[in-house]
């Protein structure tokens, strides 16, 4: 029987902030354990959560970037949570009213974008973390609560994804858009962000969704789409043989890529959700809420569409220049010292992705500041610089910190692009070179990179590679007359 797969994902980011969510604890990561803890966060009797100001209006921008209806009045709730890991034995969290509904995400897929509905985001702390003793025999675990109260932003999909692709796509798109807000680093090694899938599968044409198994311990995008994958064929499998697939919870085994039952849902245990009496609720008026939409930047799906239509760039150029903000922002500004589009996508995606690989850097560390880059690129559109002779500036302007102009009149090395300078050069090459010059002349086209090779050889690469080809071709022309 054919399936159609439905896939709904929870994203937990843990938000870019210095401090955690109710405290003044800090939020750095790979500190010692437990020396990042206070009574608020320990969840000491008597203490008193106070909000942190920029977790909320980051969680506000994450709102408003994934086109939800902002409630104006919100407020915490309290999540009856038992577990080591949260001292206090329960959560803040959001329920009655979250913070953003109804928005939507639009991945890219196949050429095609598909929107992704929202259904909520909402601000919560985060628990501390459980380290079990690897070694067989252990009978204790350790409890760091360094993390526990680090304000921690969940987004929440509709269960509109088709497929483990699609599920790929809306993971790469959303990671993209908080980089993009810097609303959080995104860093999965530190567990600064995390996804929980729901799957279900049901028969193809019918509208009524299978019961729906969530899957946890996902610690990265890798380990979701394998337990997606593994889960399709797992549930595909049940079905087939007439069996029932129970709605229920799963982990998923990393060592041995399959996932294992965790809990039904009838085993499930009740949250117990009420208002935070500890906290009044947030009314977000008309000028705050309008000063955070107009930091919220442009998005990377809207970049990649204007870097098309107004720069004229390929949509895989626009796409590899928005991958990141940083990078669009570098080409942006090279723009406006030198509007040529194509010419600086080339150099950014080409020569300067080279050095930054080869470097292990980012573009924010590059020391050819755009408009510099700009000017050596200027240089070589018009014809002053051979695209060699341009490379081996651009390293110069790394080492030295000198602009292209400078090193050009210091190297000499600007080109020759005259056909009174370069006819004698010309003749030497062919003397030089006069197998290859025979060879040109017996109706061997390929032989012509040998000798406007040996030009170059001449010019130590100063000569115009087109005005070097066309003389080569006058003067061997002639000689086959």
């Amino acid at each position: 029987m054919s399936y159609e797969i439905v896939i709904g994902l929870e994203t937990h980011a843990e938000l870019l902030t210095e401090s955690k969510l109710w405290c003044r604890c800090s939020t750095r990561f790979g500190e010692p354990p437990n020396s990042q803890t206070c009574p608020v966060c320990l969840g000491m009797p008597g203490v008193l959560p106070v909000l942190n100001r920029r977790a909320f209006e980051l969680a506000v921008k994450a709102a408003l970037a994934t086109h939800c209806k902002v409630n104006r009045r919100t407020f915490f709730d309290r999540k009856g949570y038992y577990y080591p890991d949260l001292p206090k034995n329960y959560q803040i969290s959001q329920n009655y009213c979250n913070l953003g509904e109804g928005g939507f995400l639009e991945i890219p897929l196949d050429g095609a974008v598909k929107r992704v509905g929202v259904w909520n985001v909402h601000l919560e702390e985060d628990a501390g973390k459980n380290i079990h003793a690897e070694y067989p025999g252990a009978d204790y675990s350790l409890v760091d609560l360094n993390r526990a109260g680090v304000p921690l932003l969940e987004i929440v999909s509709a269960p509109d994804i088709r497929s483990v692709a699609e599920a790929e796509a809306f993971m790469h798109t959303l990671r993209q858009l908080l980089l993009y807000c810097s609303i959080s680093n995104c860093k999965m090694q530190e567990g600064s962000l995390r996804f929980e899938a729901s799957i279900s599968l049901r028969p193809a044409g019918r509208e009524e969704y299978g019961a729906r198994v969530e899957i946890k311990n996902l610690n990265s995008m890798k380990a979701v789409t394998k337990c997606l994958a593994y889960e399709v064929k797992r549930q595909s499998r049940v079905l087939d043989e007439g069996g029932v697939v129970e709605r229920e919870t799963r982990l998923w085994d990393e060592v041995s890529e399959r996932s294992r039952r965790m809990r039904s849902k009838e085993e499930a245990q009740d949250y117990r959700y009420f208002p935070e009496p500890d906290l009044v609720p947030f009314v977000i008026d008309d000028a705050w809420l309008e000063r955070l939409r107009a930091e919220v930047p442009e998005l990377p799906l809207e970049r990649r569409r204007r870097f098309v239509s107004q720069h004229g760039l390929s949509d895989y150029d626009a796409q590899v220049l928005t991958d990141e903000r940083t990078v669009a922002d570098y080409f942006e500004a090279c723009l406006a010292a030198h509007s040529a589009p194509k010419s600086v996508a080339n150099w950014l995606m080409n020569d300067v992705a080279a050095i930054l690989n080869e470097r292990k850097i980012s573009i924010t560390e590059f020391e050819v500041a755009p408009a510099r880059l700009a000017g050596l690129i200027r240089l070589a559109d018009e014809g002053k610089l051979t695209a060699q002779a341009a490379r081996g500036i651009l390293v110069k302007m790394i080492e030295t910190g000198k602009d292209a102009p400078t090193l050009v009149r210091e190297m000499g090395v600007e080109t020759i692009g005259e056909a009174e300078d370069l006819g004698p050069i010309i003749e030497q090459a062919i003397a030089l070179a006069s197998k290859a010059a025979q060879d040109y002349v017996k109706g061997k086209e390929e032989a012509m990179g040998a000798l406007v090779g040996q030009v170059m050889r001449l010019t130590r690469g100063k000569a115009d590679p087109k005005l070097t080809q066309q003389l080569l071709r006058e003067k061997l022309d002639a000689m086959r007359e």
